[in-house]
């Protein structure tokens, strides 16, 4: 085990360099490598809207809106096709999903079949014209009596489609803000998820994706004055449209479109040139300026509307014909909407509405307060832990650093050569995984020092902790890494980000710690030449103990009861505090222009509102509030509109550090996602542990973690903590710790079994945890240690998040002891159930071997 060759030493360090050339432009100043050769590695982290500020948008398809148009188009569609067969109908009408209409003439039914056919026809929807779909069904309730129906298959059809072009126009809308580096794709069937990194105007981006952009030009009938047609009818074949103008000016409008933004071929920002003020300019394609030049030519002196998403821009008089294919749109534009209107133009049309169901917003100061912090944070984390191994194993303890650093190197690389993005979130998941990569040195360094206690030499008893360290290790890691796996297929953003950090993480250290690690230790050995283990400065657990746990586990087990019945008890009588990620809402973190903020003042003019719930606390610095707001009664586009009153409200007092709104269709999702992600977790783990050990350690394993997920959740509701969506990996992260902890102590009860067959399993029991406690000790304060520091320093924005895993830690460490090794005796283990590979010496009972 101790044995390298030439070229495995080379491909370790080769790894590792390779890890540390990938890694370096993260603290390499861009300038410099731009400067830099191409064939070297430049790609770095990039870093979340949480660090860096930014935008995150998830919009999805209003599928009503989509059928209602549908809809009216095979009416029209209907009509026409009628009228053009010269077949007298009536009853035309639309209801639900149908359009039917009346034959008035029975003779001339088959003919007016005849004349729709078209309509019903398949559609091609696949690649080369490989699929079809049939988008209209018709059906003859009775004799004379057309019945189209908008089929399942024709609307996932147009929807698909829909979505497919939405996701082009948003990405050219995008690209227009001049963005960096933006991330516009697909996600699901019906949504879009939108994330602009380091915008400055949040508000702009929202503004810019609202609108359909629907671009007509169409004339004014000017046949009565509007005010009356606004209190009677307007004429047939026109309607009533209201202009942008404070208070709005009515306009009859005539429903044929001259021309439509599908003719446009580009539209720019310029003033004009008799008043000096922003306008759009715009130039049509050979086709829209034909028909808008014989449009203009017999219409001189009338009035013609330009009109976006049915409002009225302008409605200018044609003073004479325009022939040159070009124009321009006046409004009372300020130079931001005139550019804004270009780019709307520019993009195109969305086929269909887009709502905004999520929204994530962080200005650019907080990133910059949580880089700091996390950075902070994280070197606090490093100097406690590394320091913390020094003391504890010397010169073993240097060499569970160095590999540790190799670790957090290979996990810097592997994320920038991902491409993926780090967040605050993410970088607890590598503080968590710097406090928790020492535990598998401090397994290995524990079996040494039991093998020398056993008289082994110092070589053997290297060989032997490693090789005999293997499987604990393994079992551990795969199980946390399972926790990690399901985070990530079931989480959204943080718990995503979280996940893969921890992920990555698990895998490097099962690396540094069986193949670093061992080739230092083993280079240590070859020059050094030692003689025996070094000691530590500091020995935190004696070397013998004789702990009788397993004489407290009635009290144990009946502490444990009553603290989960009562937790539960609590779940279901006290309201939760849940956050807005399980129950919508808005939550708006904002920042006193001046020295202080007025929690009052801020309150009051929010009541006044009329909003709902509204709750407005002091966050972090006197000059910082959080402000929560309960959902709307309007569904998702209704949490949008409070945003943008509270907005109006306060953004003369305020600056706004941080939104996050949620609707209830995704609030509905998150809660679903995060119960489905610990119940999945449990299962997975009971069926790996199962199919390692035997049926009583699965069902042990699983109870005790149970128990210290309703521990955890008793935590949230005693405290009145938020649980949000990060909490979701604050649990998870516990579930997979508490496993890990568990699985280490049941895979050296495993083992004890096959040793000392007719030792009571109590005493055996207290025998293994007495042999695992110097690990079990140093892992969860290297851990704990970490916690504290991103706890203390790393921000308010994640202090409940580490809080919970500071508990979840101290719950998952006492329950390896005092709940799992207990639930082993509940089942009845038996020694005898384990085989074994040689006789195995009989033990005395009373004289527990604590080092054997």
């Amino acid at each position: 085990m101790l044995y390298f060759s030439r070229w495995k030493t080379i491909a370790i360090w080769l790894t590792v360099l390779i890890a540390f050339v990938a890694a370096a432009p993260n603290v390499i100043p861009q300038s410099t490598l731009a400067s830099m050769p191409d064939w070297l590695p430049k790609r770095q982290l990039t870093l979340g809207l949480d660090l860096q500020g930014g935008s995150h948008i998830l919009l999805q398809i209003d599928r009503d809106d989509m059928i209602a148009d549908r809809l009216e188009t095979a009416r029209d569609d209907v009509r026409i096709a009628l009228r053009d067969g010269r077949i007298g109908y009536t009853g035309l009408s639309s209801a639900g999903r149908s359009v039917q209409v009346r034959v008035r003439d029975a003779d001339q039914i088959d003919a007016a079949k005849q004349a729709v056919a078209s309509l019903i026809e398949p559609v091609s929807s696949g690649l080369f014209g490989a699929g079809s779909v049939t988008e209209l069904a018709l059906e003859e309730p009775e004799p004379g009596l057309l019945r189209f129906t908008l089929t399942d298959e024709g609307i996932d059809y147009r929807l698909s489609t829909a979505l497919s072009q939405s996701v082009e126009v948003v990405n050219r809308r995008v690209n227009e803000l001049g963005t960096t580096e933006p991330i516009i794709q697909q996600q699901g069937n019906d949504r879009i998820l939108v994330q602009v990194p380091g915008l400055d105007d949040p508000q702009r981006l929202k503004d810019i994706l609202g609108q359909t952009a629907k671009l007509t030009f169409q004339m004014v009938d000017q046949s009565m004055p509007a005010a009356e047609a606004v209190q009677g009818r307007p004429p047939a074949g026109t309607k009533v449209m209201y202009s942008t103008d404070d208070p709005p000016v009515p306009y009859i409008i005539e429903s044929r479109v001259i021309v439509s933004g599908e003719n446009l071929v580009d539209a720019q920002t310029s003033f004009d040139q008799r008043t000096n003020e922003p306008v759009v300019s715009f130039r049509f394609d050979n086709q829209g300026a034909t028909r808008f030049g014989q449009a203009t030519q017999q219409n001189v002196g009338r009035l013609f509307a330009i009109i976006l998403d049915d409002q009225v821009i302008s409605a200018p008089q044609i003073r004479e014909p325009i022939l040159g294919g070009s124009g321009q749109i006046s409004g009372n534009f300020t130079v931001q909407t005139a550019n804004d209107l270009a780019v709307l133009l520019r993009a195109g049309a969305l086929p269909v509405d887009l709502n905004i169901i999520e929204e994530r917003t962080v200005g650019p100061s907080l990133g910059a307060d949580s880089i700091e912090a996390g950075q902070i944070a994280a070197i606090i984390a490093a100097v406690l832990v590394l320091g913390f191994m020094t003391f504890g194993y010397s010169t073993l303890g240097v060499i569970a650093n160095l590999a540790l650093i190799a670790n957090m190197v290979m996990i810097i690389a592997i994320l920038s050569a991902l491409g993926a993005t780090l967040t605050m979130p993410g970088i607890a998941g590598i503080v968590l995984t710097m406090g928790m990569a020492v535990d598998a040195n401090i397994i290995i360094f524990e079996r040494v020092r039991e093998e020398r206690a056993n008289g082994r030499s110092l070589i053997q008893s290297m060989d032997a902790g490693f090789r005999q360290a293997v499987s604990t290790i393994v079992d551990a890691n795969v199980t946390t890494f399972i926790a990690a796996a399901i985070m990530f297929y079931v989480g959204t953003g943080p718990v995503r980000g979280f996940a893969v950090t921890l992920g990555i993480g698990i895998i490097t250290t099962v690396f540094t710690a069986f193949v670093v690690t061992r080739w230092m230790v083993a280079f240590w050995i070859r020059t050094r030449k030692p003689k025996d283990l070094p000691k530590g400065l500091i020995s935190f657990i004696p070397e013998v103990t004789k702990f009788r746990f397993m004489f407290l586990r009635n009290f144990s087990f009946a502490a444990s009861t009553i603290l989960s019945v009562l937790a539960i008890v609590l779940f279901f009588t006290v309201s939760m505090n849940y956050g807005i990620d399980f129950r919508g809402g808005s939550m708006i973190e904002v920042q006193a222009k001046a020295e202080a903020a007025d929690v009052s003042d801020v309150r009051g003019r929010l009541e006044t509102l009329n909003l709902g719930e509204v709750q407005v606390q002091e966050f972090g610095t006197p000059r910082e509030l959080l402000i929560r707001i309960g959902t709307q009664g309007g569904g998702d586009t209704a949490e949008q509109s409070a945003i943008q009153l509270v907005q109006d409200e306060l953004q003369n007092d305020y600056d706004f550090r941080r939104v996050e709104v949620v609707g209830p269709t995704v609030s509905q999702e998150l809660a679903r996602a995060g119960t489905i992600a610990v119940v999945i977790s449990l299962i997975a783990m009971l069926v790996y542990i199962w199919l390692r050990f035997e049926w009583q350690f699965a069902i042990g394993a699983v109870v005790t973690t149970i128990h210290d997920v309703i521990m955890v959740v008793g935590f949230y509701v005693v405290l009145g903590l938020e649980f949000n969506l990060t909490s979701i990996a604050a649990v998870l992260t516990v579930v997979g710790y508490s496993i890990n902890d568990t699985v280490v102590v049941y895979d050296r009860i495993r083992e004890n079994l096959r040793k000392y067959k007719k030792m009571p399993i109590a005493e055996l029991i207290d025998l293994t945890v007495n042999q695992t406690l110097s690990r079990t000790v140093m892992t969860g304060v290297t851990t704990l240690l970490a916690l504290i520091a991103l706890y203390l320093f790393g921000g308010e924005v994640i202090s409940s998040f580490t809080l919970a895993m500071i508990f979840g830690i101290i719950i998952g460490t006492y329950s390896s002891v005092f709940v799992a090794g207990p639930m082993l005796i509940l089942f009845k283990l038996r020694p005898d159930i384990f085989g074994s590979e040689a006789e195995a010496p009989k033990a005395d009972a009373t004289a527990t071997p604590t080092k054997a």
